[in-house]
């Protein structure tokens, strides 16, 4: 699970403008969204640098809090 989308909200960008900085369709960006796709390591690293964040911040823990 990845949290794409909350940044990108947070930051009041687009899957559209997303998808132009990092040259992947649209349909692929909308697919890691959604969370229907998971990007490779490559890709997700290339997500957060265009968004300026640290990769952890797009990923969901699979630790839970004790």
């Amino acid at each position: 699970m990845n949290c794409i989308k909350e940044v990108l909200e947070k930051q009041g960008r687009s899957q559209k403008w997303l998808a132009a900085q990092i040259d992947k369709s649209y349909n692929m960006v909308n697919a890691y969204v959604q969370n229907r796709q998971q990007p490779r390591l490559e890709v997700l690293n290339e997500i957060a640098i265009t968004l300026d964040v640290d990769i952890k911040d797009l990923l969901v823990s699979n630790k839970k809090n004790i």
